[in-house]
């Protein structure tokens, strides 16, 4: 009987029983996996969150997906019938989901997720829904929205955990995919927004916290950035 690991090689038993023991391990934890996204899908997304924190813990930010309380706060101001929304860092769809409560369509969805194991798995529970595996930080150099530019992002991203230059790099990309009056909405467990006074100047951007849920664990402030206006009353170049 031959195993084929992830790897991808054939591997006989007696030849390799190093390489076919851990095949067989991971055939056993994937069909474990599929039986417990079958039983319980909110323990299996957690589960899935858990590792990938664990794979990557900087980028993930957290060992719990957001809870219903903030993905509602989240997307509580966006309008569905505004535009097209973006979301950055899905990771397993918590505020996904709580963009098509609020009534946004799965064509008006776009996700950039640079997990290749989470945007998988996005393609896999959004099917309707498009997912980019690219960096956050280089969306400038791509065409999201063919017909016009996103009203609203929803940022996942654990932004206190990056260097100032990479916030800069995704908050100026961001917005490269808003149109003027756009909006990008983010989170965050301290009590500070996530972007410093100093480079929101720099983008030309405004912050201001729209409200405290005291329901996520643990407890997260939700921060609407905007761009500003000039006495002109148009807004500044990023």
């Amino acid at each position: 009987m031959n195993f084929r690991g992830w790897w991808g090689d054939a591997v006989h038993p007696r030849t390799d029983p190093i390489k076919a023991r851990l095949a067989a391990i991971m055939a056993r934890r994937r069909h474990g996996v599929a039986a417990l996204e079958r039983r319980s899908p909110w323990l299996a997304e957690r589960l899935s969150f858990y590792h990938a924190w664990r794979a990557n813990p900087r980028a993930i930010g957290a060992i719990l997906p957001s809870g219903r309380a903030l993905g509602a706060a989240m997307v509580r101001e966006i309008d569905p019938a505004a535009g097209p929304v973006l979301e950055l860092g899905p990771g397993t769809g918590a505020f996904t989901r709580a963009l098509l409560a609020r009534g946004v369509s799965p064509g008006q969805l776009v996700l950039v997720e640079r997990d290749p194991y989470l945007a998988t798995r996005l393609r896999r529970d959004f099917p309707d829904i498009a997912v980019f595996d690219i960096d956050a930080a280089d969306l400038q150099r791509y065409v999201l929205f063919p017909r016009e530019p996103a009203a609203a992002a929803v940022c996942g991203l654990p932004l206190l955990n990056l260097p100032l230059r990479t916030r800069l790099r995704i908050l100026r990309a961001t917005f490269t995919q808003l149109r003027n009056d756009g909006a990008c909405y983010l989170f965050t467990y301290g009590v500070r927004c996530p972007v410093p006074q100093r480079l929101l100047e720099r983008l030309g951007l405004r912050a201001r916290k729209i409200e405290v849920v005291f329901a996520n664990v643990p407890p997260a402030r939700v921060w609407k950035l905007t761009r500003r206006m000039t006495p002109c009353g148009r807004t500044r170049e990023l």
